[in-house]
């Protein structure tokens, strides 16, 4: 692992962890490294000492008693930040907004959506719009009959 020194465009320094540099670079270059402090995807690298450990020096003993250590304060927490990039970000807002247009203009029709689409084409029901779950196997059977489905790709809620 590594640790960079960051900045963001704006001149907010942070510090954040990496795999290997080829990580940071990919993670850059798709706008997934972000400022904790106000969002920007344009970072760069800040110079920054390395910490190598040393092999040319003994180890002293440890004394036999030792004074007790003096309190530390804890480190401030980092604020969170978002690893994706404005794209990212903007395109799961979108599939949000097609999610609650979705919710509030059809019916929810769950595991039987495939039997109520089958149905409405063959005229059996009054044609609605319906939402719902359907297998693979479901899916392909629909488009093979001719007819029309279209898969969206659901956030949860908690939109992780």
């Amino acid at each position: 692992m590594i640790r960079y020194a960051l900045a963001c465009s704006k001149g907010h320094a942070f510090e954040s962890w990496f795999r290997d540099s080829a990580s940071y670079d990919e993670q850059v270059a798709r706008g997934l490294v972000s400022c904790p402090h106000c969002g920007a995807t344009k970072v760069e690298k800040q110079i920054m000492a390395p910490a190598v450990a040393r092999t040319d020096r003994e180890i002293a003993p440890a004394p036999a008693e030792a004074p007790p250590p003096a309190p530390v304060e804890a480190p401030a927490v980092p604020a969170p930040f978002a690893l994706m990039g404005e794209r990212e970000q903007a395109f799961r807002a979108l599939l949000r907004a097609v999610k609650e247009h979705v919710k509030s203009t059809a019916e929810h029709v769950g595991p039987r959506f495939a039997d109520e689409a089958r149905k409405m084409h063959e005229g059996l029901t009054e044609f609605r719009a319906i939402y719902g779950e359907a297998t693979p196997e479901e899916a392909t059977a629909l488009a093979e009959e001719g007819i029309d489905a279209v898969a969206i790709p659901w956030l949860p809620d908690d939109q992780h």
